[in-house]
């Protein structure tokens, strides 16, 4: 699914939903970003059940915490990616969560065909703060003149099938403790972590960028009625923004 011609439409599904995060505030930001490409319409849904709609069009962008596709929407989804489609997953994509567990949050490996698709599953992540996000190369133009920028963020610790399938863009480092988590202990755990990475597969392929966090007052609903802090993350710094820009480019085509 090559870049299209000046002046005809291009479809796009933005998937935007799921738990503790401030969906809202993502959803409209990215609204706001593919509105600045005139050519695209933009079909929006809470959840990758409708596959019809998702393979039809030849973008798709997730924004997502602990959806959990259908075995039948992952097979609909990496075998629409096969032929061609492109796909810009963002934070949570690759998340299944179990909230509440005796141990903390743990991360069941629920759904291989969805982890192998994107290239990785959530597993843990440490208690936000700042980290330092640097490129893993000079010779991609998706991260070309970003210089290294601190972030107050989720660093993800992601499990990777097929870490030699992926092409490394951005990355952090990091060793320590994910408290909270069931999968907590990362002392003597790898110490680089990607950022964000390009998966290719068949035709197509997925742009992943871990980062993104955001949540506002009564995004923890039922675990808090209010939390007292509206964190919006990466979303205040201009790279991170300028990283979005550059990868609905790549998204529709684009090769420079």
């Amino acid at each position: 699914m090559s870049d299209q011609a000046p002046g005809s439409r291009i479809d796009v599904t933005l998937v935007a939903g799921g738990m503790y995060h401030d969906i809202d505030y993502a959803r409209l930001e990215l609204l706001k970003l593919l509105g600045e490409h005139e050519e695209f319409r933009v079909r929006v849904q809470p959840d990758y059940e409708d596959t019809d709609a998702i393979t039809a069009a030849p973008i798709l962008v997730s924004y997502t915490c602990n959806v959990r596709p259908s075995e039948s929407a992952q097979q609909a989804i990496r075998a629409w990616v096969e032929r061609g489609g492109r796909w810009l997953a963002l934070h949570g994509t690759n998340s299944a969560l179990d909230i509440g567990t005796p141990n903390g949050v743990d991360a069941p490996r629920v759904f291989p065909v969805w982890a192998d698709t994107l290239g990785s599953q959530f597993v843990a992540h440490p208690p936000i703060m700042p980290y330092l996000v640097e490129r893993s190369t000079d010779d991609h133009w998706l991260v070309a003149g970003i210089e290294p920028f601190e972030t107050d963020d989720e660093l993800y610790v992601c499990e990777h099938a097929d870490r030699g399938a992926l092409e490394s863009l951005l990355h952090t480092r990091w060793q320590g403790e994910a408290r909270g988590f069931v999968e907590h202990d990362w002392t003597d755990g790898p110490e680089e972590h990607l950022v964000m990475y390009l998966r290719p597969l068949g035709g197509g392929a997925v742009l992943y960028n871990t980062l993104g966090h955001c949540r506002g007052h009564y995004d923890m609903v039922p675990a808090m009625d209010y939390y007292p802090q509206i964190e919006r993350g990466s979303w205040e710094h201009p790279a991170y923004y300028e990283l979005l820009r550059r990868s609905i480019r790549w998204a529709r085509g684009a090769t420079s």
